[in-house]
């Protein structure tokens, strides 16, 4: 059985595969943490997969994904108020 994966766009939280029909599955992404052995096998332990909860296609992750479904997200330091602080490079 060959793996099928598809390049999860930036910022893509929804499945884009469609049916016999033509309809997308529209199915939530979720970050795969217990894939089986064949995903294991052939990507590694460690390697970021997505599946989708409908249709259970497998997605990798997209290398150029800075939002926060891609978890490479840059964090903000945040003061006791709870505001946002911005530091300026001045």
């Amino acid at each position: 059985m060959a793996l099928t994966l598809r390049e999860k766009k930036p910022g893509q939280r929804a499945c884009d595969v469609k049916d016999a029909k033509g309809e997308l599955c529209v199915g939530h992404l979720k970050r795969w943490y217990t894939p089986d052995e064949v995903v294991v096998k052939e990507l590694g332990r460690d390697a970021e997969i997505y599946r989708c909860e409908r249709c259970h296609a497998l997605y990798r992750a997209a290398t150029t994904d800075d939002s926060t479904a891609g978890q490479r997200f840059e964090t903000h330091p945040v003061n006791i108020l709870g505001a946002f602080s911005k530091r300026s490079g001045k």
